[in-house]
């Protein structure tokens, strides 16, 4: 059976387990994981093999631009300092604490000392990266709060590229063409700021491109363009593919589609954009089940549960000194969020990515794959099962989901309400028929009614009602204030010091109400 019969027959299995998951409310890429290490088992199919070329020229570009598109980048920037410890520091911290528990722990429980620091150095690096796509699943459909999403999210897009980086410093160590350490750290910077500055100018053109197109089609082909030739192009002049499409994303994110001319145009572009991650998420995990090499993995058991506990010890250093470091600031976060980022820094197709690239020609190349797709099965099915009893233990999730289907049906029947009353003056003016007017007031009315029993059926906690709505009124107060504070400030009746002082005094608010999950 040829290659493309192959990913056809296994785009009918990700469909049916997408569609299945979603009936059990289990995250699709855990299920997905699951049914591509049986499929694999039991060698029914004879997938196409996972090649860094594969993943760097089809996967990765796609993913990593259809999760910049949808982040915002004001948000983003009322955390830059608190996503550039976890992205920057956090990411190298993680690697040589897994690297500093791998070398001894696998001596004394393991009985292996092949692990030099160059080699667990090179390990770190390659698990280094967070890849919570079902945590991330799992946060939208339990109603988490939004800035805790954003973090994690953010965290996740950039920290690819310093993980990339870090990879890659190490491999031309252990071929000994890295020079001091100082050379080293310049190269880090280039490699990282250089391949930003490709995706900004990349991302730029195509935003200007997209503010003067009237057409779908054409707009998702200039995306695509922008995703993966931004990659190429970095990738090709030496420097980081993955923050070259991180920047392109955001910029395509935020000027482009904010110019677009039409919505229709937005609606459609990101839509493509979603169906491609979900595609290259189920080629991606099933390819992953197949990869994994069950035999070897239970022979490295011991050292694959070290693997995995250095990099669980190594996420909770990092994300607990950073929440005692930004404790005492406006950008602090509460410490029940810290356990769920700890808990939610799966890995996933980047780290797998980094262990297939390995040249065959070295000796523990095998090992270290295994060792990696241990940690990636093993953070997928046990911190991605059990992450929802642990965000309902920490109370991080309450009864205030269910006000989001109450608010709903609340809007849907203002709508339809507005619906019937701009009939009946269209009617008066005699802009439409009577029998015309008849027939859409039975078909509103009908949605109208079905609504209000929908709405008289559903079981909320009134309590939970007041919280958010009051939660909510806050919000949209503070965000009015500041509307009017600018505004006083641009008509000359504040003066700047008095100006930066209350509308820091109103971020820090608006910061709390976040925290506590508005």
């Amino acid at each position: 059976m040829g290659n493309e019969s192959v990913v056809l027959i296994l785009f009918v299995i990700a469909s049916t387990v997408a569609v299945l998951a979603k009936r059990i409310h289990l995250p699709y890429t855990i299920a997905l994981m699951a049914v591509g290490l049986a499929l694999g088992a039991a060698q029914l199919l004879h997938a196409p093999k996972i090649s860094q070329e594969m993943l760097y020229a089809i996967f990765l570009p796609g993913l990593i631009f259809e999760a910049a598109i949808h982040l915002r980048t004001s948000d983003m920037a009322k955390d830059f300092w608190l996503i550039a410890v976890f992205v920057i520091p956090g990411v190298i911290i993680s690697t040589v604490v897994t690297a500093a528990v791998l070398v001894p722990a696998s001596v004394w429980f393991a009985g292996i000392d092949a692990f030099t620091w160059p080699l667990a150095i090179l390990f770190g690096a390659a698990v280094a990266a967070t890849d919570p796509v079902s945590v991330i699943s799992i946060f939208k459909e339990l109603g988490a709060p939004r800035r805790l999403r954003l973090l994690i999210e953010s965290e996740s897009l950039l920290n690819d590229g310093t993980s990339i980086v870090v990879f890659v410093l190490a491999m031309q160590f252990l071929h000994g063409d890295l020079g001091t350490p100082q050379q080293a750290l310049v190269d880090f910077f280039r490699i990282v700021g250089f391949g930003l500055l490709v995706g900004v100018m990349v991302g730029l053109l195509a935003a200007m491109l997209m503010r003067h197109l009237d057409d779908a089609m054409v707009t998702i082909t200039v995306t695509t363009v922008a995703a993966y030739g931004s990659f190429l192009i970095a990738d090709k002049l030496g420097v980081s593919g993955v923050m070259s499409t991180v920047a392109t994303g955001l910029i395509c994110g935020n000027k482009g589609f904010q110019g677009v001319l039409f919505p229709s145009i937005r609606i459609t572009t990101e839509a493509f954009w979603e169906y491609i991650a979900f595609a290259l998420n189920s080629l991606i995990f099933l390819l992953m089940g197949f990869a994994i090499n069950l035999k070897m993995l239970w022979e490295l058991w011991p050292v694959v549960l070290i693997a995995y506990v250095s990099v669980l010890l190594a996420r909770l250093i990092v994300v607990s000194s950073t929440w005692a470091v930004f404790y005492p600031t406006r950008l602090h976060f509460p410490f029940r969020w810290s356990l769920a980022m700890e808990w939610g820094g799966l890995r996933g197709a980047l780290s797998m990515v980094l262990a297939l690239s390995l040249p065959d020609s070295m000796a523990m190349k095998e090992v270290i794959v295994t060792l990696v797709f241990g940690v990636v099965l093993l953070s997928i099915f046990v911190q991605g099962l059990t992450m929802t009893p642990l965000l309902k233990m920490l109370g991080i999730i309450s009864k205030r989901t269910q006000v989001f289907g109450y608010e709903e049906l609340k809007a849907r029947i203002s709508l339809l309400e507005d619906a019937l009353d701009d009939l009946d003056r269209a009617e008066k003016r005699r802009m439409l028929s009577k029998s015309s007017a008849e027939n859409l007031k039975e078909e509103y009315q009908k949605q109208l009614d079905e609504a209000k029993a929908d709405l008289d059926a559903l079981d909320i906690d009134r309590d939970a009602l007041v919280e958010e709505e009051t939660m909510r009124f806050r919000r949209r107060e503070i965000m009015t204030q500041k509307a009017n504070l600018l505004e006083l400030y641009q008509n000359g009746a504040l003066n700047p010091d008095a100006y930066y002082h209350l509308k820091s005094d109103l971020d820090t608010r608006l910061l709390e109400l976040e925290n506590m999950g508005a």
